[in-house]
């Protein structure tokens, strides 16, 4: 048996198992930037002067909960693995733990007047990378049909790519619009999110 490839009738649990504990960590990670304020401050004014924190709190939630659900739903599909997809697993990961520092930048620096551009383009240069990550799971796994199991067409599954190509395009735009207005920019990242929530992979058959 060649070292690349997973023995025939491998499952995924693994994979699995380690990419919910690493999304789980990077969406514990994002609370510790929400602060409490000093006790000499009014807290009323105080906690709403943190609205950028809990915009951007939301907006990546979100963006880690649906990467959990999408690949959630894509692996359900999957009945072995191979190398590659291991370590292409491992870069979207990578992406994916690197969230909670730049939503630390944007929530301190979203509303200063020098910074806040590069701190959403920072931002949505992170997800720009995170989508093309989840992309290259995405096209690897269908892309061979020795890693599918039932329910999944390789030829239908191709044709869904398109959804990655046009969340991939929001988040580019959002970088560019960044520099124009960084809450803009948010609100673009978080409409990618939204637009995952809908389903876009079959049911696997019973």
């Amino acid at each position: 048996m060649h070292l690349s490839e997973s023995p025939p009738g491998t499952s995924p649990a693994r994979l699995e198992a380690f990419s919910d504990g690493v999304l789980a960590i990077a969406a514990t990670l994002l609370v510790l930037e929400l602060h409490v304020p000093d006790a000499g401050q009014d807290l009323g004014p105080a906690l709403i002067a943190q609205w950028p924190s809990y915009v951007v709190y939301v907006v990546s939630f979100a963006t880690i909960g649906i990467i959990w659900v999408n690949h959630h739903g894509l692996f359900v599909h999957v009945r072995r693995v191979d190398r590659t997809l291991l370590f292409l697993n491992l870069l979207l990961l990578l992406a994916v733990s690197l969230i909670p520092f730049p939503t630390a930048v944007v929530g301190r620096f979203v509303t200063a007047e020098r910074d806040s551009h590069l701190a959403a383009a920072l931002y949505g240069g992170l997800m720009v990378l995170t989508s093309i990550a989840f992309t290259g799971v995405w096209r690897h796994i269908t892309r061979d049909a020795r890693l599918l199991g039932r329910g999944l067409d390789p030829m239908r599954a191709r044709r869904e790519s398109v959804l990655f190509s046009a969340g991939l395009a929001a988040y580019v735009a959002g970088v560019v619009v960044a520099f124009v207005s960084a809450e803009l920019s948010l609100l673009i990242y978080g409409l990618v999110a939204v637009f995952y929530i809908f389903p876009w992979l079959p049911e696997p058959a019973g």
